[in-house]
């Protein structure tokens, strides 16, 4: 990793502008085109409010990690917290039947994982003293 860039704000909506803000600042400093920021904006979005409306359950709300890293390949973020955890294999098994269900099947939850992966080109989800989500967009050309 070439650079890191860390920001720790308190896990609710009130904040999430500045995790936007901090993303389009790196992101349109390194050479992302305005439509790949904008699918990582929506990306970090989702998986920061799953953090705030279901980590902190029944808690005050914690505190809400974001990494971001930079490389040569491009960019690298990860979304962190010490709440409750959820079983992302479950989860990922219900996003991706999406398609052979009706619009009213469709239950929530699973769904913003589904969009993470369709706006990201990896995602990944670590579950270990809370949960970890790493969002990894590549610079095309690299």
């Amino acid at each position: 990793m070439k650079d890191r860039i860390d920001l720790h704000i308190p896990a609710k909506a009130e904040y999430l502008h500045l995790v936007r803000l901090t993303l389009f600042g790196i992101a349109s400093d390194i050479g992302y085109s305005f439509e790949q920021i904008e699918d990582m904006k929506v990306a970090i979005g989702e998986a920061c409010n799953n953090v705030i409306l279901h980590a902190y359950r029944d808690k005050e709300p914690g505190i809400l990690k974001i990494q971001f890293g930079i490389d040569d390949q491009g960019l690298n973020i990860h979304i962190k917290d010490e709440g409750i955890s959820f079983n992302y294999e479950s989860m990922i098994n219900k996003s991706t039947n999406v398609h052979e269900d009706s619009l009213s099947d469709i239950s929530i939850g699973g769904l913003g994982i589904y969009m993470m992966q369709a706006l990201m080109d990896e995602v990944e989800v670590r579950n270990y003293h809370g949960t970890e989500i790493i969002l990894t967009k590549r610079l095309r050309g690299s």
